[in-house]
């Protein structure tokens, strides 16, 4: 049986950015340290909440690097290392590694639409590079490729292949996971972590919890304790702001939310812009009853 790398929540931290669009370190380091203290069970940082899309490699490198210091070891730090060329994602591999982080989140390549066969040989091309663990992550909605259950057998034969991030929404394939691999099972979906857990999955790479690191831990906590009824008063209380962060592409809603909040989170880099005043007014107006405007002083 493979290690487990977190159980819980994995939040997938944005990236706060300063008025000319660099990353404020300062407020990256608040920011972390609240998922600590508020329950988060591992960080994901330079992911697709984190905008790594838009870092130059020494930039993302340098943002992973803050992070493993920050952290200090409290919680598990999971890099996004994946790209759309596997000599690219095998050096941001490494070079993570040797900064400490304690796995690396393995994103589908983009753009390109490998073949199974190519997936299968990209996503072992970068494990053999590293001698850490690795989460696959599936969102076809945003790469136009979606890894197959006979691809996923493949992969989970890998030792440093741990764990996928599953994205799809297809719970068909979410189950054939967990009935043909050994492979651990986050949701990549907010509202499906319920569903997965029910599957045998061990949590959520969250967007959410951003915001809401407690509830999220507790949802995940509250159905593994047998509690099923107590983690679904969970989700149904922050379900209507959980789907108010994907009203417009992520991370455009919650970098948002986060500067209602009161963290300085700042915009989003271009391509992405800021969303409209109706759009910020209606997220704002299912943060207000959880308690979340104004809440970080």
């Amino acid at each position: 049986m493979k290690n487990t790398i977190f159980t819980g929540v994995g939040t997938a931290i944005a990236t706060p950015m300063n008025a000319d669009g660099s990353i404020n370190y300062d407020e990256f380091g608040r920011m972390l340290d609240f998922q600590v203290e508020n329950g988060a069970d591992a960080v994901i940082v330079c992911g697709t909440t984190g905008e790594a899309s838009t870092m130059p490699d020494d930039e993302h490198l340098q943002c992973i690097g803050y992070a493993v210091e920050r952290i200090a070891h409290r919680i598990p730090v999971i890099a996004g290392t994946g790209a759309n060329d596997t000599a690219h994602g095998i050096r941001l591999s490494i070079s993570a590694e040797k900064l400490g982080v304690d796995g690396l989140l393995q994103v589908t390549p983009y753009y390109n639409k490998a073949s199974q066969r190519g997936l299968v040989k990209h996503f072992t091309a970068i494990a053999d590079s590293v001698n850490i663990p690795i989460v696959l992550y599936n969102v076809p909605s945003r790469t136009g490729c979606n890894i197959s259950i006979d691809a996923y057998k493949e992969l989970a034969k890998h030792p440093n292949i741990v764990a996928t991030k599953e994205a799809s929404g297809n719970m068909s394939l979410a189950a054939e996971i967990a009935a043909y691999t050994d492979l651990d099972i986050y949701s990549g979906n907010d509202d499906q972590v319920l569903p997965i857990l029910s599957l045998g999955g061990k949590g959520v790479i969250s967007v959410t919890s951003n915001l809401m690191p407690r509830e999220k831990h507790d949802e995940v906590a509250l159905y593994l304790a047998g509690k099923q009824g107590e983690a679904l008063a969970v989700q149904q209380r922050i379900f209507a702001f959980e789907k108010a962060l994907f009203m417009d592409v992520n991370p455009i809603p919650v970098k948002e939310a986060l500067n209602i909040m009161g963290f300085k989170a700042g915009e989003c880099r271009l391509p992405l812009c800021s969303m409209t005043e109706e759009q910020v007014a209606k997220l704002r107006s299912v943060m207000e009853p959880l308690g979340l405007v104004g809440a970080i002083k």
